[in-house]
């Protein structure tokens, strides 16, 4: 079950870390996965969420090709 027994699962974490990693991504115009390693020291992403943008960087990747 996912928070408060509402059943559902979050797809995006959704930690302070994560939001500022995003930001600094799109201000930085990177979405490439020496951009998400170095978002992830940074702001000290859980492996999770490093994860998940990796996951999204190879997705944005292909819709690019």
């Amino acid at each position: 079950m996912g928070p408060a027994g509402t059943g559902r699962h979050k797809l995006i974490p959704d930690g302070e870390g994560f939001r500022r990693a995003l930001r600094w991504l799109s201000d930085e115009r990177r979405h490439d996965p020496d951009a998400v390693e170095e978002a992830a020291v940074r702001f000290n992403l859980s492996p999770v969420e490093e994860e998940f943008l990796l996951a999204e960087a190879r997705r944005l990747h292909e819709e690019t090709r």
